[in-house]
């Protein structure tokens, strides 16, 4: 990843520090979703692509909500990635990283944080350029002792975690140095983007917004 990609997407995560994962299986939901969110602070937003409505969801939510920074999540391969960029998202993420999709995305003009667990993963990454990466999934995979762990052999390495985070526990993992952001779903409930809770996800949104400032 060139350096002018690197510190977009460094300058992005450092802004949000949450980054909320969408997951949304109706179109029509997108739209008031990413108005909720940006309602109550949270702009930059990853747009899963775990289901068939995903797309034509990131679409509407560039096209409609222009406070919004919209990236792709769980880009799996290149043809995933290259739909990310078709959308026009503004950068992508994937849940791990195969060695064909590190070099797609080092060549892709797509600012781009690959999927981490281990030491190994990581040193794959940093081969193909990417010193951001998310680390996922962040509980499961050790948590923050192991999150520490690696930064003593990768110290310049910065981190977005990923996976079992919430609302309690989001304050500590941003009080690590080498964290940047934090993602998760807590902020866009499936119950709630069911029953069109818009103003539960947007409250939901205000109390992170303060929790990360006191991080």
């Amino acid at each position: 990843m060139t350096a002018s990609k690197r510190d977009k997407l460094l300058s992005r995560f450092t802004s949000a520090r949450v980054v909320p994962v969408l997951t949304i299986d109706r179109p029509e939901d997108a739209v008031p979703l990413a108005r909720a969110l940006v309602a109550g602070g949270v702009r930059m937003l990853e747009v899963t692509l775990r289901t068939q409505a995903a797309a034509e969801a990131a679409k509407a939510i560039i096209a409609n909500v222009p406070d919004a920074i919209v990236g792709i999540g769980t880009i799996l391969n290149a043809d995933d990635l290259a739909r990310a960029e078709a959308l026009g998202a503004q950068f992508g993420i994937s849940p791990g990283a195969t060695p064909e999709l590190l070099k797609a995305a080092a060549a892709s003009s797509l600012p781009f944080a690959p999927g981490i667990a281990t030491a190994s993963e990581l040193m794959a990454a940093l081969a193909h350029g990417f010193d951001l990466v998310k680390f996922f999934p962040a509980e499961q995979a050790g948590g923050i002792k192991a999150l520490r762990a690696l930064g003593g052999p990768f110290p310049h390495v910065r981190f977005c975690p990923t996976g079992g985070i919430g609302e309690t526990n989001a304050p500590s993992w941003l009080a690590e140095p080498n964290v940047v952001a934090v993602g998760g779903s807590w902020l866009c409930q499936a119950a709630d983007i069911k029953s069109g809770n818009w103003a539960g996800i947007t409250a939901m949104c205000e109390r992170t917004v303060q929790l990360t400032k006191a991080a």
